[in-house]
């Protein structure tokens, strides 16, 4: 929580600066599950959701994670593919945690997106706590996640264009969806 307050006070991110004392506030809080769910509340209370697509995408969930290096790998040895090629390539490798099914993962160069349905199980581990947060704010920190996993392995910038959390609505089992446009 302390990098996306750090992101926030970035002009660049245009969050009001009236908006960072309740977050520098909330950081003050010792116990970590009681800051973070008030972190993510005051996110979706005092941020635009563009804000907080845009704090989620510089600092998703399960970022940095020990695979950076295969990403990195992957990226380097494929950079000389078409987009669709190191993406099929991608998805059969060292993205093959997407692939429960063939739809689970989806290129879309005609619109220039990528979609994924994903079950975060660090989430529903949460969800089956009762969190007590919103469950697009709590999701949306995943998106993040998986856009700097795709964003490093295609070597492709993307932009979070929506966290869809209506299907988990009904059961935990169903996974999130999460819409990506590509920017670059």
């Amino acid at each position: 929580m302390k990098t996306m307050l750090n992101e926030m006070k970035k002009k660049k991110n245009h969050i009001p600066e009236s908006c960072l004392p309740v977050f520098e506030d909330i950081m003050l809080i010792n116990d970590r599950n009681e800051r973070d769910t008030k972190f993510i509340n005051a996110m979706e209370e005092c941020l635009t959701k563009e804000q907080c697509f845009t704090i989620w995408a510089q600092n998703g969930a399960c970022r940095g994670t020990k695979f950076d290096k295969d990403r990195k790998a992957f990226a380097a040895e494929h950079s000389n593919k078409p987009l669709s090629e190191r993406f099929d390539i991608f998805v059969n490798t060292i993205g093959s945690g997407y692939k429960s099914n063939p739809n689970d993962i989806v290129l879309d160069e005609k619109i220039k997106t990528i979609t994924i349905s994903f079950a975060c199980k660090h989430g529903l581990m949460h969800l089956e706590k009762g969190i007590s947060t919103s469950l697009e704010a709590y999701f949306g920190q995943c998106a993040g996640g998986r856009l700097y996993e795709l964003q490093l392995a295609l070597g492709i910038n993307l932009k979070i264009k929506n966290v869809d959390v209506t299907g988990i609505k009904k059961s935990i089992k169903n996974p999130c969806v999460f819409a990506f446009e590509i920017v670059g």
